[in-house]
């Protein structure tokens, strides 16, 4: 039977908490089981295994990255968007970096929950892109552009990868006004 309160959304908190403070790839059904105070084999009533676990994690964290960066970008248009929605995904990924780790995975073609969330995230993309006049096409190309840019700089940024006494806050302004640049120009 299973513990009374146990929930799928009560083991992918969790997961969340402990892919936050141990990483992504150290989540182990047994780590986010023992956190519970449940036998690892109740988990299975909830999740299909690890990789289920995992897959409800990142629409869990897509979702949560959505509205951060929808907070960013509310009542802004073109460079102040981008900034908004920027400041937001580097917050989002400092503070929850193994749900960040998770929203990286791409959506399953067969969980619609997956896939809703991430075209309400690049809705959020497309609304920042254009103010800056690009559509269709092009702005799935814009975004993929943009997107590698801030997962570089705050994925180099977790691993501690900036050493160098100068300003990473610094950095990463001119990052993000290189970006809007980049997006005032954008070829047709």
């Amino acid at each position: 039977m299973p513990r009374a309160g146990l929930t799928p959304a009560v083991v992918v908190e969790e997961a969340a908490r402990v892919a936050d403070r141990v990483g992504l790839g150290r989540l182990t059904l047994a780590s986010v089981a023992q956190q519970l105070g449940v036998a690892l084999p109740s988990l299975y009533k909830h999740v299909r295994g690890l990789d289920g676990l995992q897959q409800k994690l990142a629409v869990q964290a897509v979702t949560e990255l959505t509205a951060a960066i929808t907070a960013g970008a509310v009542g802004r248009s073109g460079r102040d968007a981008l900034h908004g929605v920027a400041d937001a995904y580097r917050a989002y990924a400092k503070e929850h970096p193994g749900r960040y780790a998770a929203s990286l995975r791409a959506p399953d073609p067969d969980d619609p929950a997956h896939l809703s969330v991430a075209a309400v995230a690049f809705d959020v993309f497309r609304a920042v892109l254009m103010g800056y006049g690009i559509e269709g096409d092009r702005a799935i190309h814009a975004t993929r552009a943009a997107r590698s840019m801030l997962h570089g700089f705050v994925a180099l940024e977790n691993a501690g990868a900036f050493g160098l006494p100068q300003s990473v806050e610094i950095s990463y302004d001119l990052m993000v006004d290189a970006v809007d640049r980049a997006l005032r120009g954008w070829p047709a």
